[in-house]
């Protein structure tokens, strides 16, 4: 007999966010978060996103024993301010057997049900900058800190189950040695000349921060067009500081500005921590920090984590500068693969800000949505 369980304990988190430490044991593409982060994410006294987001966290149970989890989410900005009536579900993971998926499943149709939503998406987060989808292709890739892994029969699961594909996202990669260094050089020169922008590089975080609101504010125009789109508060912007910006090397965040200073393009690069995280285990301590800070350092794979350029100056060639950037900044390091987050198929402004990267797809993942009326 299958149970459904709510977490309401501190120590009940904790067994939630554990269990996939369980469920993909010895498994060497997925890549374990650190425990002590996932457990104050699903805080709301630590996390603002609750300022507009509701979540409720549901383990399933057999035999004394977790055999899957679930987050059902309400964004209510999403809800009230632009009239989508979505029920959300993620870190969606469980065993294969279908009648456990169904019972975590119907829990999310019920709250949908008494919230009055109309249908169900997920996997996703509570915002863009969440992990998001089920990945269908490219199992046999190791996983980022920013994407989560699963195995193979989850889509099997929701579609037998009267789900249907709604959005589809490309992961793909690219050698740095594909980059032509040469062309980027001359026609970041150009486009700067042209409309009188400037290229900032930072050695030091402290410096970064005075220009974290505007590149948001960019963010939001940049990406508003998406299906996916969710604005992200203020609050969720300082937590965001803290929680990632004080951590990646400054020199792999770019701006552009204009003559006013004014940002108007942005790129934000990791370092790949996913073989120091696989090393890590989910605790920073007393060896996992070390671990990590050894890839800050000396990674040679990088993910491109968000990018963004100003609508008005979309379609003018702007990227170049920050392409040009990191070809100055990565030459040096020794950098190798490029790897890029997922990006909407359908997203034809990424596409051809890629194209000249000769780029692989070597992932595929989705989000699913049923009906719930």
């Amino acid at each position: 007999m299958i149970t459904l369980k709510k977490i309401n304990t501190k120590k009940e988190m904790k067994q939630f966010v554990t269990f996939p430490f369980s469920l993909y044991k010895d498994n060497k593409y997925w890549v374990p978060p650190i425990i002590k982060d996932e457990v104050d994410n699903f805080d709301p006294n630590k996390n603002p996103v609750f300022e507009n987001a509701d979540a409720q966290f549901f383990v399933a149970i057999r035999d004394g024993k977790i055999v899957g989890r679930i987050v059902a989410i309400i964004n209510w900005f999403e809800i009230e301010k632009q009239q989508i009536k979505k029920m959300r579900f993620g870190w969606f993971d469980v065993i294969d057997d279908i009648e456990v998926t169904k019972v975590l499943l119907a829990k999310v149709k019920e709250i949908g049900l008494a919230n009055n939503l109309e249908y169900i998406e997920g996997p996703v987060g509570f915002n863009n900058l969440d992990k998001t989808g089920v990945l269908v292709d490219g199992f046999d890739h190791i996983g980022t800190m920013i994407t989560w892994y699963n195995h193979p029969y989850y889509k099997d699961h929701l579609e037998e189950l009267g789900f249907v594909k709604e959005k589809e996202y490309l992961e793909n990669k690219f050698k740095f040695d594909k980059v032509d260094k040469v062309y980027f050089d001359r026609i970041s020169k150009i486009i700067k000349r042209r409309f009188k922008l400037k290229a900032l590089d930072f050695t030091k975080t402290k410096d970064i921060m005075p220009y974290v609101d505007e590149m948001f504010d960019v963010f939001d125009k940049s990406y508003s067009k998406l299906s996916s789109f969710v604005p992200i508060s203020d609050a969720q912007i300082a937590f965001f500081k803290k929680k990632y910006i004080s951590f990646i090397n400054p020199e792999y965040i770019k701006f552009v500005v204009d003559e006013n200073n004014k940002v108007v393009a942005f790129a934000i690069v990791m370092p790949s921590f996913s073989e120091a995280l696989q090393k890590a285990k989910g605790k920073l301590f007393p060896f996992g920090i070390f671990h990590l800070l050894k890839a800050r350092k000396h990674a040679k794979d990088v993910t491109f984590y968000l990018i963004g350029v100003h609508p008005e100056y979309q379609n003018k060639g702007v990227h170049a500068i920050i392409f040009d950037q990191y070809t100055k900044t990565f030459g040096p390091l020794g950098i190798d693969n490029c790897i890029r987050t997922p990006e909407l198929e359908d997203n034809e402004a990424i596409k051809k800000l890629w194209e000249n990267f000769d780029p692989v797809t070597h992932k595929r993942r989705r989000t699913y949505k049923k009906s719930i009326v």
